[in-house]
């Protein structure tokens, strides 16, 4: 009972149905929450990174400024040096003044496509033309920006600005500028409210030009999945990757000079993009505990609306359908009206079962009664008829009349034995036939067997339940049976001890056997006319069972076997 309200009553409760189809009312109500707080997320993480956007170029601003100051500055001098291409002299001189007058470069200077640089803010001439980085330069001409450690002319770590000059379509050159390394780091930065783990700018080579601060390891924090040269690009962007440790790290990549340098701050993992995730997780978590908690208010409104009081009602109705005990209290003024009237009406309809089955009852006592008075009226009218046919027994003047008037005599006792037990039974339409036959076997005994004739007779019989319109044939099969058994028979002193075995038991497939078997004499002393055989076989048919017998070495047995239960009975007529 317990197995199958777990595996399936509980699905096919009014609460679990009731939740079900609240859960699919809720559905859109959820979806269109779940929509809108992703939405929400998303805007989210778009502001976040719109944020992170934002620190970078001010992080970035310093940079910034300075390696565009100095493209326009180039610039500016590339178009004074067109002037003075002819005189290099006048050029250096020119140079020298504006680098005098400007503190934040070290040197400016004009290379021509020969490699030549006689224009210099230092003096002098200097040749590039064997240098591996001038010849990757003139095979790419466009503006760029390269750091160098060691610079030839200024000694010290500089960026190097390059800016090409064109006469119409013709490359003349190109304009450096050089930045001292300590002039970026002496710049003095604005202060974010949000500083970033470290910033790296790079060129569009992806060689890293400058990290800040200090101690940051620009190398070591370089996203592992993604080069520097993929980064490159028109728009900003933010991505979340392991560095080189195999640390998460969030990335903010912006532009400092389109297509030429770029920023990139590295962020740890626990800042604004961790907290947009959180974020996401939220956008699922906040609907599904919203949708629980309809559940449960649901649940717990229906439960104390409705459910405890059905499951009180139900228990009532199981009290009356055991042990008809009416219902002592109502269900209360506040339960719902709906269900007190099913509870009326429970109550109106256990009153009125009770009253029919208390009527049924009576009549059928009366029935019964009835019916014991006519089966003891007609156990005793049998038997009056059996007294009868003694009277004519003693008056008969010849053995074989006799004998066929006891014959009848014991059928009719047999029939009224029958009678006798169905009165006495408690139930009338069944009856013990094992008690039956252990009834009627030793009155046919004491009648057929002489005194000190020595048979020894062994009887055995199981409690067998019949039905009422079975007796009589089974009865009257066995007092046929009997009756021939002890008329053929052997004497004492023949070889045989005279013996008779009467059993009636359980067969195999809901059947039951009756065996009698006895002793036989080799030459018969009574010579039979057949009319036992015939009604034996007529009774068996009447029971639906077979009849078998077996006569080997001086043994006789009859075997009857009949079907139990319900069944239709055939009417034979003889």
């Amino acid at each position: 009972m317990t197995g199958g309200f777990l595996d399936g009553d509980i699905f096919r409760g009014l609460a679990f149905r009731i939740l079900v189809f609240l859960s699919l009312a809720l559905l859109p109500f959820g979806l269109i929450s779940v929509v809108q707080t992703r939405e929400l997320a998303e805007q989210a993480a778009r502001n976040a990174e719109t944020s992170l956007i934002g620190l970078t170029e001010r992080a970035a601003g310093a940079e910034r400024t300075v390696i565009q100051e100095a493209f326009g500055s180039a610039e500016a001098m590339s178009s004074i040096v067109r002037a003075f291409v002819a005189e290099p002299e006048a050029c250096s001189d020119f140079l020298g003044q504006y680098i005098e007058s400007e503190d934040r470069y070290s040197h400016i200077g004009f290379v021509g496509t020969d490699g030549v640089m006689n224009c210099t803010s230092a003096g002098g001439v200097h040749n590039f033309s064997d240098d591996p980085a001038f010849k990757q330069v003139l095979l790419d001409p466009r503006r760029n920006v390269r750091f160098i450690g060691d610079p030839t002319i200024s000694g010290k770590p500089v960026l190097l600005v390059l800016r090409p000059v064109f006469e119409g379509d013709t490359l003349l050159g190109f304009m450096t500028v050089s930045i001292p390394r300590a002039t970026v780091d002496d710049i003095v930065r604005p202060e974010p409210e949000r500083l970033p783990y470290g910033v790296i700018v790079f060129n569009r080579g992806g060689e890293v030009l400058l990290s800040s601060p200090g101690d940051f390891d620009a190398e070591l924090n370089q996203p592992l999945n993604r080069s520097l040269t993929a980064l490159i690009g028109e728009k900003p962007v933010v991505f979340t990757d392991e560095n080189n440790a195999e640390d998460t790290r969030v990335y903010s990549v912006v532009p400092i000079v389109p297509d030429v340098v770029y920023s990139m701050a590295v962020w740890r993992s626990d800042d604004l993009i961790a907290s947009t995730d959180r974020t996401g997780r939220l956008s699922l978590f906040l609907p599904a505990m919203m949708w629980l908690a309809s559940l449960v208010v649901a649940f717990w409104s229906i439960n104390r609306l409705a459910l405890r009081h059905i499951r009180k009602l139900s228990r009532q109705m199981r009290l009356f359908a055991y042990n008809r005990r009416m219902p002592r209290n109502t269900l209360g003024n506040g339960v719902p009206r709906e269900l007190q009237e099913i509870q009326q009406s429970f109550v109106n309809m256990a009153a009125s079962i009770i009253r029919d089955e208390a009527s049924l009852e009576d009549n059928i006592r009366d029935k019964n009664i009835l019916l014991k008075e006519v089966h003891h009226r007609v156990k005793n009218n049998l038997q009056l008829i059996s007294s009868i046919m003694n009277m004519q027994i003693r008056r008969a003047r010849t053995e074989d009349a006799r004998f066929v008037l006891r014959r009848l005599q014991e059928r009719i006792l047999s029939l009224a034995t029958v009678h006798k037990n169905l009165y006495q039974s408690e139930r009338l339409d069944r009856v013990d036939a094992g008690a039956l036959i252990k009834e009627i076997v030793p009155q046919l005994l004491v009648v057929g067997l002489p005194a000190g004739s020595g048979t020894k007779v062994n009887q055995h019989y199981d409690q067998i339940m019949l039905d009422a319109d079975d007796a009589a044939p089974l009865t009257l099969t066995v007092s046929e049976a009997v009756t021939n058994a002890m008329k053929y028979i052997n004497e004492p002193g023949q070889g045989i001890k005279p013996q008779i075995d009467i059993t009636f038991e359980m067969g195999d497939d809901d059947t039951a056997v009756f065996t009698i078997s006895n002793t036989t004499p080799e030459k018969p002393r009574h010579k039979g006319t057949g009319l036992g055989s015939q009604l034996i076989n007529a009774f068996a048919r009447q029971l639906n069972g077979d009849v078998e017998t077996i006569h080997e070495d001086g043994l006789y047995k009859l075997v009857l076997t009949f079907p139990l239960g319900q069944r239709d009975l055939k009417i034979h007529d003889y």
